[in-house]
């Protein structure tokens, strides 16, 4: 098994903390989206515990599901060990093995 590099791991902990603020702002969007109307209409007490608690529940949701779609795209395996490949051909220029 390779060791990362530390580009490698200061990546995967860019990305960690990047999708755990993004995370956050949609949860946080979340909430307000489905809470407003009971923070700024009078509603009946039931009704504004009901979409307070839903808008916490829904927000808990959105920000598992940003944060695992964040972290999946991100490939934490190991990388190729040629990150930079050969300089490719060029149309119109002579190859070195000519």
């Amino acid at each position: 098994m390779q060791r990362r590099t530390q580009a490698q791991r200061d990546a995967a902990t860019i990305e960690t903390g990047y999708a755990l603020l993004s995370g956050a702002f949609v949860a946080v969007a979340t909430f307000i989206g489905v809470s407003l109307p009971a923070l700024v209409l009078e509603l009946p007490v039931t009704g504004e515990r009901l979409l307070l608690r839903t808008g916490a529940a829904l927000g808990a949701a959105a920000f598992a599901v940003r944060v695992v779609h964040v972290l999946r795209r991100f490939p934490l395996g190991p990388v190729a060990q040629d990150e930079h490949p050969a300089q490719p051909s060029r149309p119109g220029h002579a190859s070195s093995d000519s």
